[in-house]
């Protein structure tokens, strides 16, 4: 489908979905943010549900301003995904063993490792600008300072949620490696310690929602946040990078008669801020589970625990900020996914994947989320598929 127009108070809201479809509280955030005095356009991706201030799924430009809650609290979270020489004729009939050495390399959860790991311990990775960007650290919030040993620890790690790793294949039965995660809890709380000062300051008291409180160029308060948050979209991708690392090695290892090969990573953020040109503007574009779609750009887009992850290309769709989905999106809460759903329906739902079946992750359970394949067929005019994967492997923290 294109996209349906939805009149808002400053700017028109170009949903890339059914609005019908949309829960009232998001469509709520949706003209409110549609208020800012700052907007210049918004677009609404077809994942679109409730969030924090601004909905998940959705694309805001302003013009001399940025939203922090609309950035989301896991600054730089994102996908990353890698081909290999692998083939399914290559798995053990087993899984539960590799499943073990994965979650045993890489914490999961809220674990860390003992002692920090960086790119220099990785064959192929390059070291250059480590050093560079943890001196940068002494330049970001003193309120988080005391985070410096907890966050290089947490360098490599999944986190918990929907954050996942998963071993895959395509439809050619080739395999794919694919992980999930972002800044983990030094991103969390440099983000909501910055919504807490946005929320103090004098242009945001007549807002119509506290929590989309912003930013405004010029400002000591703006240069501050935008030097943290672009540190964190950093720490986010280093993160991902040293996981797909440590993923390689264990793979490189269970499979050492094969001699592994992997193809360059494909990595892209779905939380996160960046700079961009628009109808003669430069604009602060905030995309908040949402990907770059930009013409030829690679994204990932994942489903569920147990459904398809897409690997596509940009159609750079400048009426969607060149902009595409993050995931399928959620239609229902944590809490109503735990009320409704049992572990035996988890079983039935993950049937043929190797993955957790307990209590502990049941609010992640497929049917928590919407269809991915009618997520997919909104966006046609985002993002052209390259790649189908469907995983064997799910690892959640």
């Amino acid at each position: 489908m294109s996209y349906v127009e939805v009149p808002g108070a400053k700017v028109p809201i170009r949903m890339w979905t059914d609005p019908t479809s949309v829960e009232d509280a998001a469509m709520r955030q949706l003209q409110n943010v549609a208020t800012l005095p700052w907007i210049k356009g918004l677009a609404v991706m077809p994942d679109v549900h409730f969030g924090k201030g601004a909905t998940v799924g959705s694309v805001i430009a302003m013009r001399g301003a940025v939203c922090p809650a609309a950035v989301g609290v896991d600054i730089g979270c994102g996908m990353s995904a890698v081909k290999t020489s692998l083939t399914a004729n290559d798995l053990p009939g087993d899984l539960s063993r590799l499943r073990s050495k994965i979650e045993a390399a890489i914490p999961v959860g809220r674990g860390m490792h003992e002692e920090p790991v960086g790119p220099g311990g990785f064959h192929g990775m390059a070291t250059a600008g480590w050093g560079e960007f943890w001196g940068r650290f002494e330049g970001v919030a003193e309120a988080v300072k005391f985070r410096h040993g907890r966050a290089m620890k947490q360098m490599g790690t999944l986190g918990s949620g929907n954050h996942h790793l998963e071993v895959s294949f395509d439809s050619e039965g080739a395999m794919w490696l694919t992980l999930h995660s972002g800044s983990r809890n030094i991103g969390k709380e440099l983000a909501e310690y910055h919504i807490g000062v946005a929320q103090k300051l004098a242009h945001n008291q007549g807002l119509v929602d506290r929590d989309l409180a912003v930013f405004v160029s010029e400002t000591p308060q703006m240069a501050a946040y935008r030097n943290d948050l672009y540190w964190a979209q950093e720490y986010a991708k280093y993160n991902r990078s040293i996981m797909m690392a440590l993923l390689k090695d264990v793979v490189r290892k269970e499979f050492k008669k094969a001699k592994v090969t992997f193809e360059p990573e494909i990595s892209c953020h779905h939380n996160y801020v960046a700079e961009e040109r628009y109808e003669g503007m430069d604009l602060l574009v905030t995309r908040k589970g949402a990907i770059r779609a930009g013409t030829g750009d690679l994204g990932i887009i994942p489903g569920s625990m147990g459904t398809a992850t897409y690997i596509v290309k940009g159609l750079g769709n400048e009426k969607a900020f060149n902009s595409a989905s993050h995931g399928a999106g959620r239609r229902m809460s944590r809490g109503a996914a735990k009320r409704r759903f049992s572990t035996k329906d988890l079983e039935e739902q993950t049937r043929g994947v190797e993955c957790r079946k307990d209590s502990g992750v049941v609010d992640e359970i497929p049917a928590a989320y919407k269809p991915i394949e009618q997520v997919m067929e909104h966006q046609r005019d985002l993002v052209e598929v390259v790649a189908k994967l469907k995983q064997v492997i799910c690892v959640k923290g």
